[in-house]
């Protein structure tokens, strides 16, 4: 599925929720639908830096397809659990080419969640989107 799909398919699915309070349940619903994290893999070389909150992300390539990247992450938070449940779905599977030309802030303002974000969240999840990039960037 094409990368635009998917991103309407996400806003769709938000959509269909009534108003912000059902939007952050089924956010924190996409969090805890989220693989289990590698216990070793929770250390500072994969924490995400200038988040309030722990997070961790694990950043590799498709071994198959060395062309995409694939992301891994988890907090100890439900809230930015289930915002990097969402970057995941939005960039996992994903090129560098397409991981640069979307701007997960715009789609959280399409979803209606980016207005409803403490301060301290709104710089996690840019912390958590910059490392995305910088992923990106490098390969």
């Amino acid at each position: 599925m094409s990368l635009q799909t998917d991103i309407d398919t996400l806003i769709d699915e938000f959509d269909l929720l009534d108003d912000w309070e059902q939007r952050y349940r089924y956010l924190i619903d996409m969090g805890k639908d989220l693989p289990p994290f590698p216990e070793d893999a929770r250390n500072e070389a994969h924490r995400v830096k200038g988040c309030v909150s722990q997070v961790w992300l694990i950043a590799r390539r498709d071994e198959t397809n060395r062309g995409i990247h694939v992301f891994e992450a988890d907090s100890d938070a439900h809230i930015v659990r289930g915002l990097a449940a969402l970057l995941i779905r939005i960039y996992s599977g994903r090129t560098s080419a397409e991981i640069r030309s979307v701007d997960a802030r715009e789609v959280l303002s399409r979803i209606g969640l980016a207005e409803h974000l403490s301060p301290q969240r709104s710089n996690g999840l840019n912390s958590m989107i910059a490392r995305i990039q910088s992923e990106a960037a490098e390969g």
